[in-house]
């Protein structure tokens, strides 16, 4: 029997920091309809609707472990590949005329990683 590998902690971090996004979009009115999108382009980690706005959400995690602001790693090229991956979904998805856009979920945990101490949302990102 092989042995399962345990997963990093940066993908255990991040898939942490993408469940309480989603509970926190939900609360603030979200209606997620699918999540963690892959395409022969990239991966979205949200897609949602506020209203009749389709939004595609990155999450950010940040912890004790890791310094710096999660916001500062969503540079242009991150921002790019993002568009064309969110592109590609609404050709996919016969949505090209709907309205849309880019909203980043930004959650810091505390050393006991099983609780939030702070979630920012930042509407209309990019």
């Amino acid at each position: 029997m092989a042995l399962e590998k345990k997963p990093k902690y940066k993908q255990t971090l991040g898939t942490q920091g993408e469940e309480i996004a989603a509970a926190y979009l939900q609360r603030k009115g979200y209606r997620i309809t699918e999540r963690n999108y892959t395409c022969p382009l990239g991966e979205l980690d949200i897609i949602a609707y506020q209203g009749d706005t389709l939004v595609f959400v990155e999450v950010r995690t940040n912890s004790p472990r890791f310094t710096g602001l999660a916001e500062a790693s969503i540079g242009f090229r991150k921002q790019r590949k993002l568009c064309q991956v969110a592109t590609y979904y609404l050709k996919v998805k016969g949505m090209l005329e709907r309205p849309c856009r880019f909203d980043v979920v930004i959650v810091h945990l505390e050393r006991d990683a099983r609780q939030a101490c702070q979630v920012k949302i930042i509407e209309n990102a990019f």
